[in-house]
């Protein structure tokens, strides 16, 4: 049956890739990863023998240290929100709050300078990068991530916190790791066609943290009113289609 739990979340995080706060900096990393200048990787013909095979080897492992910190989180969130369950109103209710601020952040009304902030790394000697080295970058990464894009996480966390079960909220972190990180590992074996994607798609990243702005106030009035599920039961009757899915 449709879950638009895990939809949002899936949706949440590609939309937390293709933003300002990570689109950007996804070059850099790819180059770090890879072992390789950004001169290297953005010139013309083939790249050195086996960047691309230690790009992306280095891209999973990264992936996966950022998906252990959202596992964490969600764990964290879930066992919080089990001890306070007499707080469960006020919990909800704070949660909204950030989303909506930081929703407010995205569109423009206000500006939070500290939501700006971006997560940087010394690139020092990448070539000799280990596997366990580009995952404890990743859990790095995801620890002292910008928190430009809190407000997703929040959301996602705390939907993930109010589930019936830890598994289902751990799930719901899961899902929201993968949805942002695949398209980084997919883009470590394709890093040519990639930058140039790049190149062309920074034109529309003001629309895209606009489009943020808005879905997470809509996300925070469905917070904070706990109708989350209400949309959810709606979208099973206007869509029947939802229900094989």
């Amino acid at each position: 049956m449709f879950d638009v739990s895990l939809m949002g979340a899936f949706l949440g995080g590609l939309i937390v890739f293709f933003s300002p706060c990570v689109l950007p900096i996804v070059p850099f990393y790819l180059s770090y990863m890879a072992g390789a200048s950004m001169s290297e990787i953005t010139a013309e013909g083939e790249l050195a023998p086996g960047v691309r095979k230690r790009a992306f080897m280095a891209s999973v492992m990264f992936s996966l240290g950022i998906i252990t910190v959202f596992v964490l989180l969600g764990a964290a969130a879930y066992g919080l929100s089990q001890s306070f369950r007499s707080a469960q109103t006020e919990f909800r209710l704070f949660a909204a709050l950030v989303v909506l601020i930081m929703g407010l952040h995205f569109l423009g009304v206000i500006r939070i300078g500290f939501l700006n902030r971006v997560f940087q790394l010394d690139a020092g000697d990448t070539k000799n990068m280990s596997v366990l080295g580009a995952y404890v970058v990743g859990f790095a990464f995801a620890a002292g991530w910008t928190p430009c894009v809190g407000g997703v996480l929040t959301a996602v966390v705390f939907t993930a916190s109010t589930e019936a079960t830890a598994l289902r909220g751990l799930v719901l972190l899961l899902v929201f790791g993968l949805a942002m990180t695949t398209p980084f590992m997919i883009a470590s074996l394709f890093i040519g066609p990639f930058l140039k994607f790049v190149a062309k798609f920074r034109r529309h990243l003001p629309k895209v943290e606009k489009a943020m702005g808005i879905l997470m106030i809509v996300f925070a009035a469905l917070i904070a009113t706990d109708s989350v599920n209400y949309i959810a039961q709606w979208m099973l009757e206007a869509f029947p289609a939802f229900q094989n899915i």
